[in-house]
Parts: structure tokens; sequence; C-alpha cells
């Protein structure tokens, strides 16, 4: 992947169970170059972070880390840019 046209963003997504971050790779400008563009995707059934930690979201166990993760666009009810 060439680095000069891509960038990363980390990312908080929420699922009915879980809340997840990490960091999502996205285009440095134009089309697909935020969040809301590869949640409207609709050839995408999955978003891919890396750098990911998954929390549940009734406090049980810890976090874990995971380098790679997809998440099921379908199973997202929250999601937000997690640097502003």
């Amino acid at each position: 992947m060439d680095q000069g046209q891509h960038r990363t963003e980390r990312v908080v997504l929420e699922t009915e169970r879980h809340r997840i971050s990490g960091l999502l790779t996205l285009a440095r400008e134009g089309y697909r170059s935020r969040l809301s563009d590869s949640l409207n995707a609709n050839e995408r059934g999955f978003i891919s972070l890396t750098d990911a930690t998954v929390e549940r979201l009734d406090g049980r166990g810890g976090p874990q880390e995971h380098a790679f993760l997809a998440v099921s666009r379908r199973h997202i009810v929250l999601a937000v840019d997690a640097q502003g």
C-alpha cells in the first residue's frame, strides 16, 4: 500500500455488546477519506481495523488486543472518530 495515498485514523466502534477501538486505513483525500465513507460502502460487509482493542460493554473481563480485526458493518450501532 502506498503510504502517500493513505492514512490511518483511530476510530471507536460499538456493537450491542462491545466497544472496539482501532486504526482504520483511509484514503488521504477524496472518496473514502472519511469514516462515514467506510460505513456507507455497500460493497463492503466489514470494517477492517488494525491495532485494535475490544472491550465488553458489560465490563466483564479485560480488554483484548488484536493486530487485525474485521467488524461486520451491520452490527455497528455507534461509530466515532476517536481523535476529535
